[in-house]
């Protein structure tokens, strides 16, 4: 089901820069005939034309299908993984949910939500081996618990009070990457490496569609394709670029980007867990026999909003939200486990309390956590000093002392 947002219903210009709207008498969406005679496509009609077809395991509804290039990479799985699958996805919803609320609260600074695309993260993070390595962007929250990063450690950065809140050797888990796109140069360097040293890992990095514009990216792609790198890009297309539909970012499906740097891409139902732990497999083993990278597509979509800072109901429409939220991630998952028999009323009771247990600690852990040193932004800027940090710095302290002046007023 397409859903058309608001932005994409603004007028779009033609090759001459004019505004032009569909169905206008040069023609109709699809192949149109302009003053000429000339036949021509628009950029609906090529997009249709390219439109591929996801990789998918487990419906909407819950209902396994069979596909026969990927089936074998989940053939032994078993309920208890299933389980796990699951599990995964909802302990990490609700620390997602419970980070959103502190920050809302004045306890987090900011906070970028993974609502929706749990299945995505669980099914590639669960791919993945221990001597595997991670470079994520900064929502990777469903990766680091596969990788056993403690969930508190996660916070300490949006609250303020450090740069990242482990060690990435401990888990091969990279520190978040705020700046857009430039961990997958990380990834590639890194992949590189691990050629060179004659290993026999993979290297993962996470990056979004809006990221996928960066030139960043262009260049690891061109870099890991040249020196045949063990990496594989996970994209996470979740339609929004902050503001920005995929639709203005590419004119084709960004996982055919790819082909134009020669090297594989796929594109997978980003809700489905089990296609993505499928996909993401069978890419990490091409990394690590030797036959380079590979781009994986997991079209999703982002629930919330892109951070906290902002407000989705300006750019979007609620209908488009429904019509994803039926696709639900973790709702397809249970409905399979329930079809299927593989878990009882007793499970989803258990993982209820395991999860409000998880959002209590959370929120102690939070809440016990040190308040942001404010005047540390203007230390080491300079390593002698300098006028304008000094006057800064002194106009900045004078602000904060007026809230304890207005305090004492009252």
């Amino acid at each position: 089901m397409s859903v058309e947002s608001s932005a994409a219903r603004k007028p779009r210009r033609n090759a001459a820069g004019k505004a032009g709207t569909t169905g206008s008498k040069a023609g109709t969406a699809g192949d149109t005939t302009g003053a000429t005679g000339t036949k021509r496509t628009t950029r609906s009609t090529r997009r249709k034309n390219t439109e591929p077809g996801l990789v998918q395991l487990l419906t909407p509804e819950g209902k396994r299908v069979k596909n026969a290039e990927y089936d074998a990479h989940v053939a032994g799985i078993t309920p208890e993984e299933l389980r796990g699958l699951y599990r995964d996805m909802v302990l990490t919803r609700r620390f997602d949910a419970e980070a959103t609320a502190l920050q809302r609260q004045g306890e987090l600074g900011l906070w970028a939500s993974l609502l929706g695309q749990e299945a995505a993260q669980i099914g590639s993070g669960r791919a993945l081996r221990d001597d595997d390595y991670v470079f994520p962007t900064y929502r990777e929250h469903g990766v680091a618990w596969c990788r056993g990063v403690d969930p508190t450690n996660l916070l300490g950065m949006f609250r303020g009070v450090n740069n990242g809140g482990w060690d990435p050797n401990s888990n091969n888990f990279h520190l978040y990457t705020i700046v857009i796109g430039s961990q997958t140069l990380h990834a590639t360097g890194y992949a590189m490496g691990v050629a060179r040293d004659g290993g026999d890992s993979a290297v993962i990095a996470y990056f979004g569609d809006g990221a996928s514009s960066q030139g960043d990216v262009a260049e690891a792609f061109t870099f890991s394709a040249v020196h045949n790198a063990p990496v594989v890009f996970f994209c996470q297309n979740n339609q929004w670029a902050i503001s920005e539909p995929t639709e203005r970012q590419s004119r084709v499906p960004l996982y055919q980007r790819s082909a134009g740097f020669g090297f594989p891409g796929v594109r997978v139902d980003g809700n489905d867990v089990l296609a993505c732990l499928a996909v993401t497999r069978w890419a990490l083993e091409r990394a690590r026999n030797g036959e380079g990278p590979t781009l994986v597509e997991a079209f999703t979509y982002r629930m919330g909003a892109h951070t906290t800072s902002d407000d989705p109901t300006r750019y979007r429409g609620e209908e488009e939200r429904l019509a994803w939220e039926a696709k639900d991630p973790i709702l397809r998952l249970r409905r399979h486990l329930e079809v299927s028999n593989h878990a009882d009323e007793g499970f989803f009771a258990e993982l209820e309390s395991e999860s409000e247990a998880l959002g209590r600690r959370v929120r102690e852990a939070v809440r016990a956590m040190p308040d942001p040193d404010h005047f540390a932004i203007f230390e080491n800027v300079y390593a002698d000093g300098h006028a304008l940090v000094d006057e800064e710095r002194a106009q900045f302290a004078a602000y904060q002392a007026s809230f304890a002046d207005a305090e004492g007023g009252h």
